[in-house]
């Protein structure tokens, strides 16, 4: 008997167990598996830039837009190179980016052209955007802005402001950009200003703080009492401050460099766009294509009147100006446009192509300068 009892508790205590075991299994199979604690992928996206991004102009305002795009774009980690030149460095970069995984690769001038569009043909799977060029591939697009409907804008100002009648005009290189530029900015003057010319100097660089300055002094001293540029520093901007004359700046606001000197400038808005683009990547959505916004996009505008500087009467012609071209109803290359001959190049009643624009390679009368 003692040995059955035995035998029957220890029995009883093995089904218990078993009932124990049995349960505490069946609860972990109905708890769902803790989720692997991975960190979401990155999505590089490279940049490379032919001038410091201290510069204050040019690459000052693509920066503010890559630094704009990784704060507003989750997941998105975002690399520069700064101060690189135009040629082979220029490909080896791009080329080190592609390397180390960009995904989204940006080329902010336009002498990367070339050097994009041989490492796009090398790296199929990576998308390619090259700033102001033209030539483009299957994973390769172009992106501008109507930078010269500001840019006409600003001539108003200028125009109006002109005490002698001559303006100086620091370009970087002869090329269609600029020269679209200065002759958008020549004819926003001589719309209020018939008598006012254009002076036109040219520095071969798009960087150079003291040859950009020297420029604007030799200017100065030809009588100019305003200074407009198409230069990445605000160097153009000091000498007019020096000399107690005028200045119209570009790429970003530049009046904390001159505040007594800069009126207004046309100024780029990059970040909107570059948010846009890698969006469209990600979601795979992107297509190759050749962007050229308006100014109604928000990619190009005016820098803030200086009001020490600008009088109401400046400003309300400049804003009723501007309300027409933000309305689409003011084509700035709209005949009759004559040439610096004086030949007609637009007839009166038609306007110019955008194929025609971009190839710009005269000046308009009222530029004094060569090509």
């Amino acid at each position: 008997m003692n040995k059955f009892r035995k035998m029957s508790l220890l029995l009883a205590l093995v089904l218990a167990l078993a009932l124990v075991v049995a349960g505490c299994g069946g609860k972990k199979a109905e708890e769902p598996a803790p989720a692997p604690s991975e960190e979401p992928e990155e999505f590089l996206v490279g940049f490379v830039y032919v001038s410091p991004v201290g510069d204050g102009g040019w690459t000052y305002a693509h920066d503010q837009g890559r630094q704009y795009l990784e704060a507003n774009v989750p997941g998105v980690k975002t690399i520069f190179y700064e101060a690189v030149k135009e040629g082979p460095d220029a490909e080896r970069v791009i080329t080190e980016l592609a390397e180390k995984g960009a995904r989204v690769i940006f080329a902010t001038s336009f002498g990367f052209m070339d050097s994009m569009l041989n490492v796009a043909e090398k790296y199929p799977d990576v998308v390619f955007k090259h700033c102001s060029g033209y030539k483009t591939a299957d994973n390769m697009g172009t992106y501008f802005g109507k930078i010269y409907q500001a840019r006409y804008l600003s001539g108003i100002a200028a125009g109006m402001k002109t005490e002698t009648n001559k303006i100086g005009y620091v370009a970087a290189f002869p090329i269609p950009e600029v020269i679209r530029g200065i002759n958008a900015f020549t004819l926003g003057v001589r719309s209020v200003n018939p008598d006012a010319t254009v002076s036109v100097v040219w520095t071969n660089t798009w960087y150079d703080p003291g040859t950009e300055k020297q420029a604007a002094l030799g200017l100065l001293d030809m009588g100019a009492d305003v200074i407009a540029q198409h230069q990445d520093t605000p160097g153009p901007m000091q000498a007019a401050e020096e000399r107690g004359a005028w200045g119209i700046s570009y790429n970003s606001d530049m009046t904390r460099f001159a505040p007594n000197a800069i009126m207004t400038g046309p100024v780029w808005n990059w970040g909107p766009y570059y948010v846009k683009t890698v969006k469209a990547v990600m979601d795979g959505t992107w297509t190759s294509s050749q962007y050229w916004g308006p100014m109604s996009d928000g990619i190009v505008d005016l820098a803030p009147y200086n009001e020490k500087v600008m009088t109401p009467e400046m400003i309300e012609a400049v804003e009723a100006a501007k309300a027409k071209v933000l309305a689409g109803e003011l084509d700035i290359f709209t005949g009759p446009i004559k040439d610096q001959s004086g030949q007609v190049k637009v007839p009166e009643g038609t306007s110019m192509t955008d194929e025609e624009k971009l190839g710009f390679n005269w000046f308009v009368e009222g530029v004094i300068g060569t090509l």
